[in-house]
């Protein structure tokens, strides 16, 4: 929303706080002076004004991270002296913890008790972790018959563009920002615009921990013929890390081959969550409650189609249904509330298109529907058709299907039979099954009796539509780097 949409002393509207680019150590306006206001989904009026950016801002951004990486300190720091400033940054989010997750809070209307208690803390881990991982983590040394010795160099790869998505704003932006940093690189992060508050609180505390101008860029501003679309075609820029829709990794991607610029993009979700009869049910529905429901639903692992086995059916959907009517909506900095409103006005007209057509889809409604303001209450529609599109679109709202199946084969046959392959969820008693069952689907994560459980060093990525490529502990390192061979004569050759 830009400020000639709505004004800033419109009646009973609060004080703005105003947010800028963070460009070479300085938080700057934009070079043209617009700016754009960000809006509280749950007052639905606007909080914060940011820098609006466009191509110019981007250029300069992304020189400030050539500079940064071509003559500055840090690539040239040893991994245990970035560590050090990495783990400093790191202890100023925990004591900024209020302010980050009320960031996020009030620019896309996360309950604070997720915000707070989850994607600060996991904000924090991610920079340690990947401090440590580059620190500790040994290359490859290969012996060789022939009197020479090789061994792997993992040099950063120079200037790195993050785009970050709205729904789960500083930790997705640290998922992308602590390899690249950790490993040398500079890094040009551009939030989403519906919720870019937090990234510039991330780069204040990231000069304020020691890092050198240059190296942690934020330029806020839109994707297409603004801020995001420059970023994307900049030719010195050498790599460029996307978490978002499909269809916008798809234009990304071809943005980026022009340049020949490597891409990790992690996408769209239909994630399906299959309960077989022998399940501890009391598990299967707590974790299936929070595999939909958290975040109101705006989760790309979200586990959106339920296929349950035909004898649990009729108690699993009981119970289920009750535990969704027992979740408490309200205002998400009250921290009671366990379910906020959708994002944005435009958001929560998608999400309320598939409400409007689920009859449409064959199925039907037995829970949910339309809340007040941008609500939407979770909702669950049974046995909806498998070609129907609430069955195979991603919603990414609070909105459910439940069908039944009755064998292994089957379900395996549903679940991979989606354009999208990020991650699934199986619930079982049966070790045998749970691996058998794990193997033969076609997507990057399984979750086996839980859901959004994490090894930071384990690949995370999809398959199909759902993305290319995979981060995550050396993954991200093969990412962010140039590992180069070096092979070395170690005797002269005999004469």
């Amino acid at each position: 929303m830009t400020d000639t949409a709505i004004s800033d002393t419109a009646s009973g509207a609060e004080e703005l706080h105003f947010f800028g680019h963070i460009i070479d150590g300085e938080e700057v306006a934009s070079l043209s002076g617009e700016s754009f206001l960000s809006v509280d989904p749950y007052t639905r009026r606007p909080w914060a004004r940011l820098a609006l950016g466009g191509r110019a801002d981007a250029d300069r951004a992304v020189a400030a991270a050539r500079r940064a990486f071509d003559s500055g300190p840090w690539p040239r720091m040893t991994a245990g002296e970035r560590r050090g400033i990495i783990h400093r940054f790191a202890d100023l989010i925990e004591e900024h913890a209020d302010e980050l997750a009320l960031a996020d809070t009030r620019d896309m209307g996360k309950p604070i008790t997720q915000s707070r208690g989850n994607d600060v803390p996991r904000t924090a881990m991610n920079f340690r972790f990947f401090a440590d991982h580059a620190a500790l983590t040994p290359s490859e040394v290969y012996p060789m018959d022939s009197g020479h010795h090789a061994y792997t160099r993992y040099d950063p790869a120079g200037v790195v563009v993050a785009i970050a998505p709205w729904n789960f704003p500083m930790m997705l932006e640290s998922w992308k920002v602590a390899p690249a940093l950790a490993w040398g690189n500079t890094v040009v992060l551009k939030p989403a615009e519906d919720s870019p508050t937090s990234a510039t609180i991330l780069a204040r505390l990231a000069l304020e921990a020691g890092m050198p101008p240059g190296v942690f860029n934020v330029v806020h501003g839109y994707g297409p013929d603004s801020a995001g679309q420059a970023l994307t075609e900049n030719p010195d820029v050498d790599r460029i890390t996307f978490t978002g829709e499909s269809a916008t990794g798809k234009i990304i991607a071809r943005a980026a081959s022009s340049n020949l610029t490597p891409v990790s993009l992690e996408l769209g979700g239909k994630g399906a969550n299959v309960v077989f009869a022998d399940a501890d049910i009391d598990n299967a529905v707590d974790w299936s409650i929070r595999a939909i429901f958290t975040n109101a639903g705006q989760v790309c692992l979200a586990g959106s189609r339920i296929y349950v086995q035909r004898d649990l059916l009729e108690q699993f959907t009981r119970r289920f249904v009750a535990a969704s009517r027992a979740m408490r909506p309200g205002d998400p900095k009250d921290p009671a509330t366990q379910i906020g409103p959708l994002s944005s006005e435009i958001h929560y007209e998608k999400v309320r298109g598939f409400i409007d057509t689920i009859a449409e889809s064959g199925g039907e409604k037995i829970a949910g529907g339309y809340g007040d303001g941008w609500f939407v209450e979770p909702t669950v529609i049974l046995e909806p058709l498998e070609s129907s599109r609430h069955q195979r679109e991603e919603i990414f709202g609070p909105v459910v299907t439940i069908r039944a199946f009755d064998t292994e084969d089957e379900v395996v046959d549903l679940v991979n039979d989606s354009p999208f392959g990020l991650n699934a969820m199986v619930f079982t008693e049966n070790l045998s099954r749970a691996h058998r069952v794990s193997s033969r689907l076609v997507v990057g994560t399984v979750w086996v009796n839980c859901f959004f459980i994490r090894d930071l060093r384990a690949p995370f990525g999809g398959a199909k539509q759902s993305g290319v490529g995979r981060e995550g502990g050396t993954f991200s390192r093969e990412f962010f780097t140039e590992p180069k061979a070096v092979v070395m004569q170690m005797e002269p050759p005999a004469h």
